[in-house]
């Protein structure tokens, strides 16, 4: 269902792919951030690093089922 809605919204699955690689740049650029930032924050700007280290698994696996569901 969810992915048949994407589909109707016009969502490609490679989009889906590049999101995942723009979210993996994103996480490499907020990790290097956190080291630049003071000690008092560095903790929240790691866990924010990781947080969306978290999200191009989710969005390559995703795009993998609307392009499934494109071939068939």
């Amino acid at each position: 269902m969810p992915v048949k809605l994407l589909r109707a919204a016009g969502v490609r699955g490679w989009y889906l792919h590049v999101g995942s690689l723009g979210s993996v740049c994103l996480c490499i650029a907020l990790w290097i951030r956190a080291k630049t930032v003071d000690q008092e924050e560095r903790g929240n700007a790691e866990r924010r690093a990781l947080f969306v280290g978290l999200w191009p698994p989710m969005f390559w696996l995703i795009g993998d089922s609307v392009e499934r569901a494109e071939r068939s």
